[in-house]
């Protein structure tokens, strides 16, 4: 797939879906020490390590799918929940040895700096999902954090096994600025990326509910809403405080939870003096480890 040109999703959806998904190095680390009390630790101490993590998140929820038995009817939205119906000895036993993501790209360390800025960017957007969740008292806050963590996952997946194109791809946006992103991923990838998720999410058969959460629609309602603009603070507060795109982000943010815009400011931790905001959440990626 080192030339894109004639790439087609299908063709896409082949290619990242025959792999292992590596997963962080942290994430092995910290689920070989849970191991050590698999007799005593519960499936939400272990929940919290996975849903750290986009990757890992993908590789239970598409395992337990993979293992959905006829008899079950109910589709399985959160790791917890995934948890209870694998067990814990046979979870820690079947993910016992996963590839990470650090021995991956060790040849690529921009692409490995470019993917952990991805995953730090989901991970704050799942962050704020969840407050915001739990401000409206969602049905499932677990579901919506689930759905933020992989809203990008695809983004993430395109880093991870075309590390050059990815490159490219963050070169063109950076040469053109006002250019739309769709179109730059149709540019290099020959697909968008938000096709290539839905066209993966359906391979992998994740919950319906996810993928709706996960996609948006014409007429979202608030429990989507509540993903796409945490996704979107996340997207553009990474390029600075000061970005163009972050008034309507707070303003689609305060009719969603009710709140004012002084509330909401308090809430992200910004100043209302008019003093410099902070550094973006997701201004450096985290030590990859």
């Amino acid at each position: 797939m080192r030339d894109a040109s004639n790439a087609t999703l299908e063709g896409w959806v082949a290619f990242m879906s025959d792999k292992p998904l590596p997963v962080l190095a942290r994430t092995t680390r910290e689920l070989a020490l849970l191991r050590e009390a698999e007799n005593t630790v519960s499936a939400r101490t272990i929940a919290q390590v996975i849903l750290h993590d986009p990757l890992m998140t993908l590789r239970v929820l598409a395992f337990i799918e993979a293992k959905r038995g006829r008899s079950q009817h109910t589709d399985i939205t959160t790791i917890e929940r995934a948890l209870m119906m694998i067990g814990i000895t046979p979870f820690f036993n079947h993910f016992e040895s996963m590839p990470t993501l650090e021995e991956h790209l060790r040849d690529h360390q921009q692409a490995l700096l470019g993917v952990m800025r991805v995953i730090a960017r989901a991970r704050k957007a799942s962050d704020w999902a969840r407050e915001w969740a739990l401000m409206r008292h969602d049905i499932d806050v677990d579901e919506i954090t689930v759905a933020t963590l992989l809203h990008d996952v695809a983004e993430i997946l395109c880093w991870v096994f075309a590390p050059k194109l990815s490159l490219k791809l963050r070169d063109l946006l950076r040469a053109n600025p006002t250019m739309r992103t769709a179109a730059a991923q149709k540019v290099v990838f020959n697909v968008t990326s938000h096709d290539l998720q839905l066209a993966l999410a359906k391979t992998w058969r994740l919950p319906a509910l996810l993928v709706e959460l996960m996609g948006g629609s014409a007429h979202p309602s608030p429990r989507v809403r509540n993903v796409q603009y945490a996704v979107n603070l996340a997207r553009h507060s990474a390029k600075g405080w000061d970005d163009p795109a972050l008034p309507d982000d707070f303003k689609d943010i305060e009719e969603l939870l009710r709140i004012s815009h002084e509330t909401l400011l308090g809430r992200l931790g910004l100043p209302m003096d008019g003093s410099p905001p902070p550094a973006p959440p997701d201004h450096a990626a985290p030590h990859a480890d």
